[in-house]
């Protein structure tokens, strides 16, 4: 029996009877990577204008971001931004998570609506609304006011990957961790934590490309000498095409792949 009869699942349906969905699903894949890849080989090319493909190969473009004290300081910026909002927006969303799983609330569900309110609003809306109230405060285009606006749309995602690690995990375990003399806190650190670590770690992954891709509400609240590198990006497509950005756009693609690479790795060896 070839590998095309042999059953694709538990139902006994054979890889042949599979081929269509196995098809589209390459079709599908290609038509989201696609666009990505195409930037890559565009990030190489010596002409002044980005073009695919290349006529001539070349680091130029590469060279011209690492040598523009401008570029790397928006990185610099963006790397900050990205390590604080996770660090800020993970043990929150945790909380939120677990304090909402925990909890027999009535209004449980209101709750979680109301903070996943951040991914559900269009997030130029928010971006408008951060933007008046940062005027007030004073704190537009201050790195604190980037962290915190970050922070509020990568904690509805630490909140539904840890959530969703929660639903399988048995809250009994903690509850005779607390019979036997563990505080609460220390049954959540002891017994819950080291069950959903993989979660914990995926979400705080996830919290740092938020704010490292983040584009529409850096926009409104950053900018000087605190602009990150996404608006510097958008700027330098408005004013010029500069391929410079079809660089930074690959090595984010590269470091984007090689984190969520490295979050399942470590999974995996958690398994």
């Amino acid at each position: 029996m070839g590998w095309l009869d042999r059953p694709a699942s538990d139902t006994q349906i054979s890889h042949r009877a599979r081929l269509w969905l196995y098809a589209l699903g390459v079709l599908v894949l290609a038509f989201l990577a696609l666009p990505t890849l195409i930037v890559i080989p565009m990030s190489f090319s010596q002409s002044q204008y980005l073009e695919f493909p290349p006529r001539e190969w070349s680091l130029r473009w590469y060279e011209a971001y690492f040598a523009s004290p401008s570029w790397m300081a928006a990185t610099a910026t963006s790397f900050k931004a990205g390590f604080c909002t996770a660090l800020l927006a993970t043990p929150l969303g945790t909380l939120a998570a677990y304090g909402l799983h925990a909890s027999r609330l009535r209004f449980a569900g209101i709750a979680i609506l109301a903070l996943l309110t951040p991914t559900i609003v269009p997030v130029i809306l928010v971006g408008i609304a951060l933007f008046y109230a940062y005027v007030q405060l004073k704190m537009v285009n201050s790195f604190l006011g980037i962290v915190l606006a970050h922070t509020m749309l990568a904690v509805p995602i630490v909140m539904m990957i840890v959530g969703s690690a929660l639903k399988s995990f048995d809250l009994d375990q903690e509850r005779v961790a607390r019979s036997l003399g563990a505080t609460r806190t220390q049954a959540f650190l002891r017994v819950t934590v080291p069950q959903i670590g993989f979660a914990i770690v995926t979400s705080a992954v996830l919290a740092f490309l938020t704010s490292f891709d983040e584009v529409v509400i850096a926009l409104f609240v950053s900018g000087g000498d605190n602009a990150t590198l996404t608006r510097m990006m958008f700027l330098a497509l408005r004013d010029q095409i500069d391929p410079t950005i079809a660089a930074i756009s690959t090595i984010m693609i590269v470091m984007t792949s090689l984190l969520l690479a490295v979050s399942q790795l470590l999974g995996k060896r958690d398994d």
